[in-house]
């Protein structure tokens, strides 16, 4: 057995009644507890002055309903961003075509060609009747700067 002494506990002399919403308060909450439904449907009465939600049909806090609109507001603004990153990723790619449209625009005209810029001898489009000509990156690179001294 142990020596400590029996505490008495509270109980034992009756209940001690506890309001639930002092407890939510004291933690920073509503005294409301949070419903099920999500409130997507918001109603705005100016008349009555009051929101309401037509899914539950239950009037709705001005803050929860302020909560909902910044919520969508900030859904909105996150889906424009995101397409506007699109939008500029798709213009840097579309970088490499801008030097084939302007090639394209010189062969449109009718007295010049455009000039290869190593050699400077014309370039027609009858070239590439076969295909495109290849040559590797580096050894491109690397001709050119042989060629330059």
């Amino acid at each position: 057995m142990s020596d400590e002494p029996i505490e008495e506990q509270p109980y034992l002399y009756g209940t001690t009644v506890v309001d639930i919403g002092d407890l939510r308060v004291a933690r920073g909450m509503t005294r409301r507890p949070a419903s099920s439904c999500r409130h997507a449907r918001l109603t705005y009465d100016p008349r009555e002055r009051r929101i309401w939600c037509k899914d539950c049909e239950k009037d709705v806090d001005p803050f929860d309903a302020f909560t909902v609109l910044v919520e969508q507001y900030d859904r909105a603004c996150k889906d424009i961003n995101k397409r506007a990153d699109e939008i500029d990723e798709a213009s840097r790619f579309q970088c490499r075509s801008l030097a084939a449209k302007k090639v394209d625009e010189v062969w449109r005209r009718r007295k010049v060609v455009p000039a290869c810029p190593s050699c400077g001898h014309g370039i027609f489009p009858e070239d590439y009747a076969d295909g495109v000509p290849t040559v590797g990156r580096e050894y491109a690179l690397a001709r050119r700067k042989a060629a330059k001294k």
